[in-house]
């Protein structure tokens, strides 16, 4: 498996912010959107396998998969496997575009998947399919630059109507969150405005 990094921090976003999580960073993505911040993830690496990176995770308790695109890994139900198998609690972080459909369906699995809003530029290449799948346990992130993101996100909540927590962070992860927590609230949305934790924390830096 091509990985771009693995380390220890905290969780930065969505439902289990603050949580020490191990973060397992492969290499690749099929979107390139345009308010990326993990362009580095794009190429190079080194290949691990399995074993490899079951040894640096270590007895962590909870691991978050993410990339780039993991899930384009085609090892990576193999990894989850193992994972769920050492007793880990497993965040699968994916983008929208990809077939979640084979992430196994545990209680120690949460799936937080992106749904592109039309300022990362993406916003076609998402799977409807995968809003059939997306679970309870699960979470929704929309990455919202605009009034044009914010309402797309609105429409498409409306007509999905997921049973998945919903989570509204701003592009940059910490900016606009005043502008955005006040449409929230005026319009009735059932949506966790959150910042990016670890940006507060450590700005725009690699490994953290």
């Amino acid at each position: 498996m091509r990985i771009c990094e693995i380390f220890r921090s905290i969780q930065g976003e969505g439902l289990t912010m603050g949580l020490p999580t191990t973060f397992v960073r492969t290499v690749g993505c099929n979107l390139r959107c345009s308010w990326c911040d993990t362009q580095y993830s794009m190429e190079g690496g080194e290949e691990m396998s399995l074993d490899e990176i079951m040894e640096v995770v270590g007895d962590a308790r909870t691991v978050c998969v993410t990339g780039g695109e993991p899930l384009l890994q085609p090892d990576m139900p193999e990894l989850i496997g193992r994972l769920l198998d050492a007793g880990k609690r497993v965040v699968v972080e994916t983008n929208g575009a990809t077939d979640i459909s084979f992430v196994p369906d545990s209680p120690m699995v949460m799936i937080s998947m992106d749904v592109k809003c039309p300022s990362s530029g993406m916003t076609d290449r998402m799977l409807e399919s995968n809003m059939r799948i997306i679970r309870a346990k699960d979470q929704l992130k929309y990455v919202i630059a605009d009034d044009a993101d914010y309402e797309f996100a609105v429409a498409h909540l409306r007509s999905h109507s997921p049973e998945a927590s919903v989570i509204f962070t701003p592009v940059g992860g910490t900016e606009r969150l005043e502008w955005l927590v006040a449409r929230v609230l005026e319009d009735g949305i059932e949506a966790r405005v959150l910042p990016q934790l670890h940006k507060i924390i450590w700005g725009d830096r690699k490994g953290v």
